[in-house]
């Protein structure tokens, strides 16, 4: 969470920017998500996939893809005035995933894509918020020819913790996008303010 002062002499508010992770599966639609919303060119990280790679990365469902995230995808969104989110869009092969735990470090929490057709590609991202206690939300990014499921159905096949935001989403779509983060920043707002409460009660 990085916070960011303006001179009070100017009576401008203080600024304040909040660090959002972007997890998932391999070829889930992070990229396009963090590209989609953000107001600065996003950084990226984009490698060909390999030969290689082949023997190591699942793309059983991604047969178009052709590229993957190796470290991060980076990007920022002002919310309102006075109030920015740093996405930081995670790698979402197995052999990458040493580098969540630096980029975890100090978030305010979590968006965790999900694919139904391979909703179990996201079970890794969110046991790794849940032990971490990081707050998140669990995206589901509605491909076209994908079938249709409720919140409530993903919740129960992902055996989320009660409570667990749902929300349906084109990570395509900035609109759609930035809903998702403002349901993230309400939501951990909440839960790390009862933590708060908890620790001083």
């Amino acid at each position: 969470m990085v916070s960011e002062h303006s001179d009070a002499q100017d009576g401008e508010t203080a600024a304040l920017a909040l660090k959002i992770l972007v997890a998932g599966g391999f070829g889930v639609g992070k990229t396009t998500l963090v590209g989609a919303v953000s107001e600065i060119r996003p950084l990226r990280t984009e490698e060909l996939l390999s030969e290689a790679g082949q023997l190591v990365d699942d793309t059983d469902g991604v047969d178009q893809k052709v590229t993957t995230t190796v470290a991060m995808d980076f990007g920022r969104i002002t919310i309102r005035s006075g109030l920015s989110l740093y996405l930081f869009g995670t790698p979402g092969q197995d052999r990458f995933w040493f580098l969540w735990d630096e980029l975890s470090q100090g978030a305010l929490g979590a968006v965790v894509l999900a694919d139904t057709r391979r909703l179990e590609d996201c079970f890794p991202a969110v046991d790794y918020f849940e032990h971490r206690h990081i707050p998140f939300v669990v995206a589901v990014n509605c491909f076209t020819g994908a079938r249709a499921y409720g919140a409530q159905d993903v919740s129960r096949a992902l055996d989320l913790d009660r409570g667990t935001p749902v929300v349906l989403c084109d990570a395509r779509d900035r609109d759609s996008g930035k809903e998702v983060l403002i349901r993230l920043v309400e939501y951990a707002g909440r839960m790390h303010t009862a933590r708060l409460l908890d620790s001083v009660g």
